[in-house]
């Protein structure tokens, strides 16, 4: 059974390494491995907080998408993002998460179950 949480922050990571270093994808597989363990990194700078990051972000992208799903059918990836970003907002984390990963990760988790149904 294929995760959508992981296979959107693996393919989010992939797209954001140009920008963010190639060792984004090792920092999103640590956080990956992690994941569960209530551990809340200290900042978003260092590369393995943007890891957790992103695995946050998809994880929360999910929930966001599932919710609306049950709504419409096929929920727009911008009215996604803007959800997340509210719920990110909302819990003190907005300034920590750069709208392009947002984005990227959005975008990803929903290709991610879209892929898996």
């Amino acid at each position: 059974m294929t995760d959508p949480v992981a296979d959107g922050a693996r393919a989010a990571a992939e797209r954001l390494a140009a920008e963010f270093g190639p060792g984004l994808a090792a920092d999103v597989e640590a956080a990956l491995y992690t994941r569960g363990q209530e551990r809340r990194p200290e900042r978003y700078l260092d590369p393995v907080s943007l890891g957790s990051l992103v695995v946050s972000i998809a994880s929360l992208a999910w929930t966001v998408y599932t919710g609306l799903k049950q709504k419409t059918p096929s929920p727009p990836p911008d009215v996604v993002a803007r959800s997340v970003r509210v719920e990110l907002r909302n819990h003190g984390e907005a300034a920590a998460s750069p709208g392009q990963v947002v984005d990227v990760v959005v975008t990803e988790v929903i290709k991610a179950v879209e892929d898996t149904s």
